[in-house]
């Protein structure tokens, strides 16, 4: 008889953690040892040097950048969201639009974006549209996605009690898509994110994005790297929100089975 008791497995949180702790270790032993030049990958050390030192001037650049964010955010998950429930609950209208907004999802935005600044302007006009268009398609299309996962059953009674449009909608629908909703959201606001990020280092004088490219004129790699933490932080701080909401609409989520929402 084993004498041993097994050990336990580490936790998916541990793993993470770990993982996360290495992945900094190795920023900071990787450029000190000279096996990564420090041009191109600065120590973790001179990277939150950079960004103590500039707090100031960091910090206004992440107010523009935020406000930018929120706003393309509300356009962009709030709409798309919208409009996924809506056009999903419309079987012909899904059956129509659906195929439309998946060959437009395949195009890269990022094409698109001198016709932004032509019809918008180099300010923030520009970037909040850009970022909106670009987090918009992955929300209308996993909510879209989401709603063909109902089961049946819910709509028929629903439609037994004589309930609305908006009623089933926002009763019914919603709730029974939460999980593939916040899938969407998730992956929409984090492409919001990109999106601000990338027009202000395209077109603007503000913004975190405007400081990274600013800075990597200047080859000065620990303040360029200082703007990419800020923009990994939110990702991942915006990851965080997300996952708060999950657990709080926990409650929510119904049984689901493939069926005709229409």
């Amino acid at each position: 008889m084993a004498s041993s008791a097994a050990r336990p497995a580490l936790s998916p949180r541990a793993v993470r953690s770990l993982l996360g702790i290495g992945v900094l270790v190795l920023w900071e032993a990787l450029p000190r040892l000279g096996l990564v030049p420090q041009l191109f990958l600065p120590p973790l050390s001179q990277t939150l040097a950079a960004l103590v030192g500039s707090a100031p001037e960091y910090g206004t650049h992440l107010l523009h950048t935020l406000r930018a964010i929120g706003i393309a955010m509300l356009v962009a998950c709030g709409l798309g969201i919208g409009l996924g429930l809506l056009i999903g609950s419309i079987a012909p209208l899904r059956r129509t639009l659906q195929p439309l907004a998946s060959g437009l999802y395949a195009v890269p935005i990022v094409i698109l974006y001198p016709l932004f600044t032509a019809w918008f302007g180099i300010g923030p006009q520009s970037k909040i549209v850009f970022a909106s268009v670009y987090g918009l398609l992955p929300c209308l299309l996993g909510t879209m996605a989401g709603i063909q996962t109902i089961d049946r059953q819910y709509l028929i009674v629903a439609r037994s009690m004589r309930a609305s449009r908006w009623q089933m909608i926002g009763r019914v629908l919603l709730p029974a898509a939460m999980p593939t909703v916040l899938s969407s959201f998730r992956v929409g606001g984090a492409l919001v994110i990109v999106g601000v990020v990338v027009a202000e280092m395209l077109t603007s004088s503000e913004g975190i994005g405007y400081l990274i490219s600013r800075y990597r004129t200047l080859l000065d790699s620990p303040h360029v790297f200082a703007g990419i933490l800020l923009v990994v932080l939110l990702v991942f701080l915006f990851g965080a929100l997300v996952q708060q909401v999950e657990r709080r609409t926990a409650h929510w989520r119904f049984s689901t089975r493939s069926g005709e929402a229409g």
